[in-house]
């Protein structure tokens, strides 16, 4: 017997109800929650196939084994008879392929098999899920207070309430060997563009692995730039997040077992948004996110030119500063560069720290590792102030932008070596592979900074600054043709002049 339902594809049932009984039994011989419970149904064997604690007993007992020993007698085929007469259950599928009856026993389905070649699929999943609440990690100041679960059903149960139109496509597919987890492809029909929906079907149906057991699984097995600090593929818990990625033409993976979803193309740009930005005024949503982005630039750079410009070039800075930095170094006995590096790992052994250990011991931690073991390293002249004050400054502004942490923290780490071996010519030696690195990068076709190097205006309208929603009127070029996002009024010449401006311009490939 195979360890994949798929070994079974080629195989459907035999109009021998004993020989299908006694095949099922073998392939769960050593599965101790399968039941298997036999019943006379006017005059003809019939059985019930589940595994306890996955189904409802309420939905077993009172939509299929009452009605069916109720009935005294049933005409042939018996399985289309018990479809059309007898069982009360909604949802209820015949199916005679050995492979479909396996995945729903497995997955909460009761199989019903009778004395014919057909079976029933009969849906009685009662496994116990968490309910909807708002993720942990996205929380927002207004807006809904929805998130995820590890229930795909339950997924795209939200995602249909946010958009409620027969033109929301799921594709249902299957991954993993052993796992046989459930992957939907959820996409708006008439804004998807199909050449990336056919690349985004083709890597996944090139996936061949034991078990997809998260979303991270998907997107490190289907991602354009496997080996990059950034990521090309993004992420949420949150079902309107997802919903607006899929309004401007994008793809989402909603993977069975997991809370987190997956947005495709992801852009450079996404990483500054926050639904925050969408839920309060624009003009303070504008405000935040221009602060991310000089947080960002502060959270890599802050060491490194402290560094540079400390040891290389002090004339560059103010005289007083010079001197009271020098003074605060009298007695150490480690230079800058190993200061800087000492305090960047420890900065992110107390931030890894706080996430890991109980949420009731982690603010005592932040609080006991950022002022009393700092305090106490200034006080013993292990470390000077100024330096400690560059990489708290740094640390905190990382922050800011938690999707980019990773990236952040090399790349913090890789301008301080270069910053300290040749000063200036290292720090923008580095600026400048980084962004040459950024501007190089692709996500499923897409160009991953094409709002950044676009030179139309409705580009940067959510980018740097979040504009009124009624200046947003079309979506991003680049993923979708079709192109308007909010129906004009006639009356309103401005607004239909300028898009008529944008519409006249030829689409770039």
């Amino acid at each position: 017997m195979g360890y994949d339902v798929n070994c079974y594809e080629n195989l459907i049932l035999s109009s021998d109800f004993f020989k299908n009984l006694e095949f099922f039994k073998e392939v769960f011989k050593n599965d101790a929650v399968f039941r298997c419970r036999t019943v006379t149904c006017g005059g003809k064997n019939a059985a019930i196939l589940f595994m306890d604690g996955m189904t409802s007993s309420a939905d077993i007992n009172e939509g299929i084994l009452k009605p069916l020993l109720s009935f005294k007698k049933i005409k042939s085929p018996v399985t289309e008879f018990l479809y059309k007469n007898v069982i009360f259950c909604g949802e209820t599928v015949k199916e005679n392929k050995i492979t479909e009856l396996l995945r729903g026993i497995l997955y909460g389905d009761t199989v019903l098999i009778t004395e014919d070649e057909n079976a029933l699929i009969i849906n009685t999943k009662g496994f116990k899920m968490r309910s909807v609440e708002e993720p942990k990690d996205e929380r927002v100041l207004s807006g809904p207070r929805e998130g995820f679960t590890e229930s795909a059903l339950t997924n795209t149960a939200l995602l249909k309430r946010k958009l409620v139109t027969a033109d929301l496509y799921f594709e249902l597919m299957h991954i993993g060997r052993r796992t046989d987890t459930k992957i939907f492809i959820c996409y708006l029909n008439s804004l998807v563009n199909k050449k990336i929906l056919k690349n985004v079907k083709k890597r996944l149906k090139g996936i061949d692995i034991d078990g997809i057991l998260d979303s991270n699984y998907i997107t490190e097995l289907i991602s354009d730039n496997p080996y990059s600090m950034f990521k090309t593929v993004g992420t949420t818990e949150r079902p309107d997040i997802v919903a607006a990625r899929l309004l401007e033409g994008r793809i989402a993976i909603i993977v069975d077992g997991t809370p987190v979803a997956l947005t495709l193309p992801y852009l450079f740009c996404e990483n500054f948004q926050s639904d925050d930005d969408y839920y309060l005024n624009y003009f303070l949503g504008s405000f935040t996110r221009v602060l991310r982005y000089i947080c960002f630039f502060l959270a890599i750079t802050v060491p490194a030119l402290f560094i540079s410009l400390l040891n290389y070039y002090p004339a560059l800075l103010p005289t007083a500063f010079v001197i009271s930095a020098s003074a605060a170094r009298a007695g150490i006995p480690f230079p800058t560069f190993s200061e800087a590096l000492v305090l960047i790992f420890v900065f992110e052994i107390l931030k890894e720290s706080g996430i890991r250990m109980p949420q009731s011991l982690g603010h005592a931690l932040s609080i006991v590792g950022g002022l009393v073991v700092g305090q106490a390293a200034v006080d013993a002249r292990l470390v000077s102030a100024p330096i400690l004050i560059g990489v708290a400054l740094s640390g905190i502004c990382g922050l800011m932008i938690p999707r980019l942490k990773g990236f952040i923290f090399y790349s913090k780490l890789g301008l301080t070596l270069l910053s300290s071996a040749l000063g200036l010519y290292g720090f923008f030696l580095g600026m400048t592979l980084i962004t040459a690195f950024i501007l190089n990068l692709n996500s499923y076709s897409a160009d991953f900074t094409y709002d950044l190097k676009s030179l139309e205006i409705h580009s940067f309208k959510d980018v740097f600054v979040r504009a009124p929603f009624f200046k947003m009127i079309t979506r991003p070029f680049n993923l979708t043709k079709n192109k308007i996002r909010i129906k004009l009024s006639k009356n309103n010449k401005k607004l239909n002049e300028e898009l008529n401006d944008r519409l006249d311009k030829p689409e770039k490939d």
